[in-house]
């Protein structure tokens, strides 16, 4: 008796997990559009929030060095000092997003 219980609880779980795999496959084909645009615009937040940080650290390198000269070019300093930063508030940002879009998708398949 009780492994014909056993069975149907797996039973019972199995068919929850294709319910829940089918119900994001058909998510996944309804807003295919929309993922498209949103990596789109994803990708374009990136590369600015990247290029900001490496432009402004560049000029103020190139500031530095016209003021004050020395044996140091505080131009690739400060250049590789804002990509740095850049990166860094990206990786976090996206880190960010990839934490959302789980805990919605969480809450969609309960």
């Amino acid at each position: 008796m009780t492994n014909n219980k056993d069975q149907n609880k797996r039973h019972e779980q199995l068919c929850r997990q294709i319910g829940i795999k089918e119900s994001r496959k058909l998510r996944a084909q309804k807003n295919n559009l929309k993922t498209i645009w949103y990596g789109f615009s994803m990708m374009g937040l990136i590369g600015w929030s990247i290029t900001i940080p490496t432009l402004l650290g560049a000029g103020f390198g190139r500031f530095l060095d016209e003021r004050f000269p020395t044996d140091e070019s505080w131009t690739l300093i400060f250049l590789v000092t804002g990509l740095v930063l850049g990166c860094f508030n990206a990786w976090r940002w996206l880190a960010k997003e990839d934490r959302k879009i789980r805990e919605e998708h969480e809450k969609k398949d309960e």
